[in-house]
């Protein structure tokens, strides 16, 4: 039995990604603030700082594969008031994992980067539409040049080992085990906490919501990982990992609220920060290369991720 190291296993993705592989690994969890109520023979829960190299070097014993799930996420708030947050700690943390990684000779790195890097598109882009020479979003500056930086550093030491890599843009993940407090979480999340929590019959949305998003649930980028895992061929690769599609912040309000079941009106506040970018992605190399194409329409990953919300949140 191979053992995977999921650092990040309390976070969104990293708690589905834990109750995943559990059953076919053994599975090292590293969480460094936050304990959870998760337990099964084949997982072994360990604190670390991954800001930490000391801290590093316990817990990569018999380590196959990392998941490098760990980062300083949140909301359009912070990304408009405070986007320096999502630059240092990411880097650092990043940039130690790779090189421990490297040091103890692992099988597979999987690396997530983001979308935030492309511009924004009505049309479905692909990995080779990132221009470098084009300047970045303001508000993503930082970030955006962080992933890009950190996908380099991917391929950098994918050159100097037989260890491979996975590095790909995701775009927008939602579902169980999402962040649903209204400070922190991502549109989806955000929607879905408005809709469920609402008790004057009504919805706000920061801003116009004409801005599109491309929206990917969780077992779909799961089943990605896994094709990557069994089927990729060379030292390193750039995936873009999303639905597909794209589709504007009112229409996904107004889903939500359907498959919920409740009557709400849709309320704009022009005040509050929003992020005006729409895009969508083109994910024919990892079909043509992995076989991975998304199993779920958006109406079906919004259906079972309200269910989850049902059975795990008192309304």
């Amino acid at each position: 039995m191979k053992t995977i190291l999921i650092a990040g296993a309390t976070g969104f993705i990293g708690r589905n990604l834990v109750e995943h592989y559990c059953k076919d690994y053994k599975v090292i969890a590293i969480n460094h603030k936050r304990s959870i109520n998760f337990n099964h023979p084949n997982v072994s829960w360990k604190f670390c700082d991954l800001r930490n190299p000391k801290h590093l070097k316990n817990i990569f014993e018999g380590v196959d594969i990392v998941m490098h799930f760990a980062a300083t996420t949140t909301g359009a708030k912070d990304i408009v008031s405070k986007p320096y947050i999502h630059v240092t700690d990411n880097v650092v943390m990043s940039s130690l994992l790779m090189r421990e990684a490297y040091h103890q000779g692992v099988k597979h790195f999987i690396f997530p980067s983001c979308t935030i890097m492309y511009q924004k598109s009505e049309t479905a882009l692909k990995e080779s539409d990132f221009d470098p020479r084009e300047e970045l979003q303001s508000f993503y500056y930082g970030a955006g040049h962080t992933k890009v930086y950190l996908e380099k550093m991917c391929e950098f030491y994918s050159r100097l080992s037989d260890i491979k890599y996975t590095a790909f843009r995701h775009s927008n993940i939602y579902g169980p085990h999402d962040k649903y407090d209204l400070e922190k979480s991502h549109v989806t999340g955000a929607t879905i906490t408005k809709v469920m929590t609402s008790k004057d019959g009504k919805v706000n949305v920061w801003g116009p919501g004409e801005e599109k998003r491309d929206l990917l649930y969780i077992e779909d980028l799961i089943d990605f990982i896994d094709k990557a895992l069994k089927k990729q061929k060379n030292p390193y690769e750039l995936y873009n990992v999303g639905l597909g599609q794209g589709i504007k912040i009112k229409d996904l309000v107004r889903k939500v609220i359907i498959n919920s079941g409740k009557d709400l009106e849709m309320v704009h506040d022009l005040s509050k920060p929003t992020l005006p970018t729409s895009l969508f992605l083109d994910c024919s190399k990892a079909r043509k290369e992995l076989g991975w194409s998304p199993k779920h329409s958006l109406n079906e990953g919004i259906k079972k991720t309200l269910n989850w919300y049902k059975d795990n949140f008192d309304l």
